[in-house]
């Protein structure tokens, strides 16, 4: 066995050119095979935790049914016993407390059903991190009419007229939005600062005031320190009614959500509903949230919880997300599918001219009283030799480019970049770190190796030596 393997890499470097073209139809499957599945699981990823860790969370504690009807009779009590039970858990960091319901707003003449969430001011900012979208500029008509006289670029003014009355909650979208270069930026930011600084404030536990989004606020027709009333039904029927300050006004990325959210401190909300020292959820902050993590982080707070309350994980509640997800992913699968056959077609091109070129070769090594079952056997070491040599190049080729978009990850800039931001998520494109999808890919091309190796085993089985030596 020695002799052969031996025999084999030798032969490898007897042609350079013909081990060098079936080595590197090996590396350029598995290297883009690698890269391209890479972006692919990693961009899920990111949409997963944007989606997760921007709203639902990991793990919920409800009440049993609250999930399937949102309704505000479907709570459960709070108490510090509860929540001691659960920060006890090695996994969890703290606990973030909600109450949701729908309710009418109105201010003035105009009316519209909104949800309510009343949130813990300070937690929710480890969420879905509120007080950092409050609107910090916006593009009102004065402010427009006041950047027009100022000496900014014509392209720049032309822009704030498409963006008029556009609100903002960092500069650096609205910088996006009217095209500023970089290096101009520190030249103008000081008339924004001027004309387009909004006064904007945020809500505190114990204090009856409101946050609206952007759409819903231009609806009402309502400004910071308006009034803003509230009419609904409370916990067991009762009348949920009140009148509160808008303390600010928030920029959601997503339309449907920023024309109808109204925030409000979790204590203010009970109030509302009367529904005191109840919850419509407990989101768990999580110091790990793999699979593995989240997984088993559940089934230890599934044992602490008791009925009528349910432990409930972030698949449960992306359960759409996911099913999206999932069908792109088998259309990613069959891309990657179609890459794979069009490798393996490269490959079985490469074996099949180099079985037609060495044939005559075969048949002199067979009449000079070599074995064809010695012949075939050497000739499967040097295909695995050259299959491994070409996949363990292209993993190695691979590496630095995945290291390189998992740290610098892709961004986004312009439309698609603004596509992004909309649906709230960071306009960014990371690779996927190191993980099992390395072994499969490897794994696949290998399989097509060996699968390649049938066709010259069988010619080298069925030689005619006569025949080979005329080749």
């Amino acid at each position: 066995m020695r002799d052969n393997i031996k025999l084999a890499w030798r032969n490898l470097w007897r042609n350079k050119r013909r081990t060098l073209i079936t080595t590197a139809s090996v590396f350029f499957a598995i290297f883009f095979a690698l890269v391209m599945r890479s972006m692919q699981l990693g961009a899920y990823g990111h949409m997963f935790t944007n989606a997760i860790e921007s709203y639902t969370g990991y793990i919920q504690i409800q009440h049993e049914d609250f999930w399937d009807d949102k309704t505000v009779e479907k709570v459960f009590p709070y108490s510090e016993e509860l929540n001691s039970k659960i920060l006890k858990d090695k996994n969890v960091e703290t606990t973030i407390k909600r109450f949701e319901s729908f309710a009418l707003a109105s201010s003035g003449p105009q009316t519209k059903g909104v949800m309510v969430m009343g949130i813990d001011p300070v937690n929710e900012n480890l969420l879905s991190k509120v007080e950092e979208r409050v609107v910090k500029y916006r593009l009102t008509d004065e402010a427009v009419e006041q950047l027009n006289k100022e000496n900014l670029p014509e392209k720049v003014k032309e822009n704030i007229e498409i963006f008029r009355n556009t609100s903002y909650s960092n500069i650096s979208r609205l910088q996006l939005d009217l095209a500023i270069e970089d290096d101009q930026m520190e030249e103008f930011l000081p008339f924004f600062e001027k004309y387009a600084s909004f006064k904007n404030g945020y809500i505190k536990t114990g204090e009856p005031g409101a946050l609206l989004g952007d759409r819903l606020a231009r609806y009402l027709q309502v400004n910071v320190g308006d009034t803003l009333i509230l009419f609904g039904q409370g916990y067991h029927g009762a009348t949920a009614a009140g009148k509160y300050e808008i303390k600010g006004i928030v920029k959601m990325p997503m339309p449907d959500i920023d024309s109808r959210i109204v925030y409000l401190p979790v204590d203010v909300c009970q109030d509302l509903f009367g529904a005191e020292n109840m919850l419509t959820s407990m989101i768990l902050h999580l110091d790990k949230n793999g699979d593995d993590a989240v997984d088993a982080t559940v089934k230890r707070i599934a044992g602490v919880v008791e009925k009528p309350l349910r432990v409930i994980d972030w698949k449960v509640m992306n359960e759409i997300m996911i099913s999206q997800m999932d069908a792109d992913n088998k259309g990613g699968m069959i891309f990657i599918a179609i890459l794979y056959m069009v490798i393996a077609f490269g490959v079985f091109g490469t074996v099949l001219m180099m079985t037609a070129e060495r044939r005559r070769e075969f048949g002199v090594l067979v009449a000079v009283g070599m074995q064809k079952t010695k012949l075939a056997i050497v000739m499967c070491f040097e295909m695995l030799f050259m299959g491994l040599v070409g996949i363990a190049s292209g993993v190695i080729a691979s590496i630095p480019v995945v290291l390189t978009g998992y740290y610098n990850p892709i961004r986004f800039s312009g439309d698609l970049g603004k596509m992004f931001e909309d649906y709230g998520m960071e306009p960014v494109m990371p690779f996927l770190w190191f993980d099992t999808y390395y072994y499969w890919q490897a794994l696949v091309v290998l399989v097509i190796v060996l699968i390649a190796m049938i066709h010259p085993v069988k010619k080298i089985m069925k030689l005619q030596v006569i025949n080979a030596l005329r080749a």
